[in-house]
């Protein structure tokens, strides 16, 4: 099944490992066959790495960006997955965890990334409006 891509004058994307940008107007792109895409708004920076939610979604991003399964960055998310769920004791947020935990498992790291998203925003609620996604 086709991805259709609308994107805005000059927003950036990850496309397979490339980073692409738009043009100075809006543009429609239809990927016809399966590719790892990422847009901007979901892409994190090493920097940006500063609370434990994000310690999980980082490794899952750079799994999904990845041609190739890196072992280091496996461990990195077992190890803050572990850390985060051993701290948390949400019953919603902890089904959540696990679902990421399951689906990077099974090499479902688009979806892991979006249920990493439900998770950064649980911490931003937790630690207030000074950590932005």
């Amino acid at each position: 099944m086709p991805l259709k891509l609308s994107l805005k004058p000059g927003e950036k994307f990850v496309l397979n490992g490339a980073v692409v940008e738009n043009g100075d107007r809006r543009a429609t792109l239809i990927l016809q066959n399966r590719a790892s895409v990422l847009r901007e708004k979901d892409i994190m920076q090493e920097h940006e790495v500063t609370t434990p939610a994000r310690r999980i979604y980082f490794p899952v991003m750079m799994m999904y960006l990845s041609s190739k399964a890196e072992n280091s960055v496996y461990d990195e998310f077992v190890l803050r997955m572990t850390e985060f769920m051993s701290a948390v004791t949400n019953a919603d947020i902890l089904s959540e965890c696990v679902g990421v935990s399951r689906e990077v498992m099974a090499g479902e790291y688009y979806k892991a990334l979006m249920r990493c998203r439900k998770i950064m925003t649980y911490e931003e609620k937790l630690l207030g409006a000074g950590t932005k996604a």
